[in-house]
């Protein structure tokens, strides 16, 4: 009988406990800071991410994983007769999933299956996860793909940004341009919907922001149960552990914990960044 293979993009920021677990292989975005190129996650971390961009005089910008990597995955997969399942960032987020099709296109016939998981960050991650326990209790390639399609639909994933230059330099902001210029103290909040970022509403301090953010994420997850959830945060680890602290003690029946967001998604989203990640239903 032939194994499942997981892959999906490094934005899914998923710890390496769960990646090593399930044997998950994750394709790096691509960063690109003047005339050097990182693949994220594999050649640049973090801390190193956001130490550099204290002090640089010229911003990142961001490609989306390569045609050639989907390509080396799949060999790779396909040579120890696995079939593939992908499960990748949002289509209106990236052009990611176009990497992955073109990929395909060198394989015809071959078991690959690509899922739009319509988000990123653990949103994406907890879908992922979702699959990858699926496969591990013997579903087949049709079966782990209709679970991660299904998977999609209990999800959600809201955010507070420092400040909305970062997404609105890197075209990632959708609804939120209209919060573009608002004072300094205004701590803008979005989410994720429908694939695309998206406004939710302006906060006056950081404090309310965070408070503000529990409050959300209790409305998405709606008393549903069991709960995975996720406290992201680019750069800004002291007040995702206050975030975190705040959302196990008011949200029932939680499994919870923290993850620093990667630095393509930092690019994007701007140090200072924190935010809620969960999945519903187990």
């Amino acid at each position: 009988m032939s194994k499942v293979a997981l892959i999906t993009d490094s934005t899914g920021n998923l710890p390496a406990n769960f990646v090593n677990e399930y044997s998950i292989t994750v394709v790096p975005q691509v960063l690109i800071w003047g005339d050097e190129t990182f693949e994220d996650g594999v050649d640049i971390q973090p801390s190193e991410f956001y130490e550099r961009l204290k002090n640089a005089k010229q911003m990142p910008s961001t490609s989306q994983v390569t045609p050639k990597s989907f390509l080396q995955a799949y060999q790779e997969h396909l040579d120890k007769g696995d079939e593939v399942l992908c499960v990748l960032i949002s289509e209106k987020l990236s052009g990611t999933i176009a990497s992955a099709v073109q990929a395909k296109q060198s394989f015809a016939n071959s078991p690959i299956e690509i899922v739009d998981s319509e988000t990123t960050s653990l949103a994406m991650g907890f879908v992922v996860l979702k699959a990858a326990e699926a496969i591990k209790q013997g579903a087949n390639l049709k079966e782990a793909k209709e679970v991660a399609e299904q998977a999609v639909n209990h999800v959600g994933v809201v955010f507070a940004v420092d400040t909305l230059e970062f997404l609105h330099r890197g075209g990632r902001i959708g609804g939120g341009s209209r919060f573009l210029g608002t004072a300094l103290n205004i701590k803008p909040i979005l989410e994720v919907r429908d694939g695309r970022v998206e406004a939710v509403e302006r906060v006056r301090t950081r404090a309310k922001s965070l408070n503000r953010l529990v409050e959300l994420a209790e409305q998405g997850i709606n008393g549903k149960q069991p709960v995975r959830l996720a406290v992201l945060h680019a750069d800004a680890y002291d007040e995702a552990s206050q975030l975190l602290e705040q959302a196990s003690a008011r949200i029932e029946n939680v499994q919870a914990f923290l993850a620093e967001v990667s630095p393509v998604i930092g690019t994007h989203a701007g140090p200072g960044t924190v935010g809620l990640a969960w999945m519903t239903g187990g």
